[in-house]
């Protein structure tokens, strides 16, 4: 589970690192705040979902009769 931790956290350092440079173009400021929520919401929705995913063994298991 520890690497899911980190690739969400790699996820959410890639969002903010979009909203700095949002930030400093001024095109945030044209963006209601709500559409902001609801887009950061989203893009931390899909990078829980990629991190669950990404997480785990996958092993085949052979039963021996």
């Amino acid at each position: 589970m520890k690497w899911a931790g980190m690739y969400l956290f790699g996820f959410l350092v890639v969002i903010s690192a979009l909203l700095a440079a949002l930030w400093k173009l001024g095109i945030l400021q044209h963006i209601d705040k709500v559409w902001l929520a609801i887009g950061i919401a989203l893009l931390v929705g899909i990078g829980i979902m990629l991190s669950v995913s990404k997480s785990g063994t996958k092993e085949n298991i052979q039963i021996d009769k």
